[in-house]
């Protein structure tokens, strides 16, 4: 079966392969950013592609559990690495945002408070920091199963994360909202089905009445 196939390759692959691999992407934003590639307003464009890339790996992240459960494709073992990459790309955009884009303390404070974009996107980075620093073979033990509860976490910094890039696109723009979309879909899949079949019947019965 390929399932099978891709999970014997996925075992011979070590998890601290992810993080080379998943700083690149970094480094060549940044150099496209150096050297004229990402246009005229290169800060803001940088910005962009840090955060997009961080909710891309987030939903990369998202995607491990529904894949084992449908597919039979077993990632398991990459998914706290993509974890830790998605909160350095996330740390990366709000880094650009402070130091190169706003700089002025006194306005970077205004703007979380009166720009609700900006406000969503800042209470989902504080939500994913508890999830960073417990992102550790020690807090796992020493937590036991409250770090399960902990990191669920991330299914409402994955809303808040896709609702932040929403918010930012001027006008309606698909491709925000696709993101949305997949989001969702993704946290769908995690309700069990037998939450799904009374929510059903209770949606027929209260139809009926």
């Amino acid at each position: 079966m390929i399932a099978d196939k891709i999970n014997r390759t996925a075992r011979r692959i070590p998890a601290w392969l992810v993080y080379v691999l998943g700083i690149l992407p970094a480094g060549w934003f940044l150099y496209q950013g150096l050297t004229g590639g990402l246009g005229a307003e290169p800060i803001k464009a940088l910005e962009h592609e840090l955060g997009e890339f961080g909710l891309k790996l987030l939903i990369l992240g998202l995607c491990i559990t529904p894949l084992r459960k449908h597919l039979g494709v077993n990632l398991i073992r990459f998914r706290r690495a993509i974890g830790v990459m998605t909160f350095v790309y996330v740390f990366l955009h709000l880094l650009v945002w402070l130091v190169l884009d706003v700089q002025i303390v006194s306005q970077i404070w205004a703007d979380i408070l009166k720009r609700p974009y900006i406000t969503v996107g800042m209470v989902g980075f504080a939500m994913m920091i508890p999830l960073a620093l417990t992102s550790n073979n020690y807090s796992v033990r020493k937590l036991g199963m409250r770090w399960r509860t902990l990191h669920k976490l991330t299914y409402g910094i994955a809303i808040l994360g896709a609702l932040h890039f929403v918010m930012v696109a001027k006008g309606i723009q698909i491709e925000p909202l696709i993101y949305m979309a997949v989001v969702l879909g993704l946290l769908a899949l995690r309700i069990p089905r037998t939450s799904l079949r009374l929510a059903g019947r209770f949606t027929r019965e209260s139809v009926d009445n």
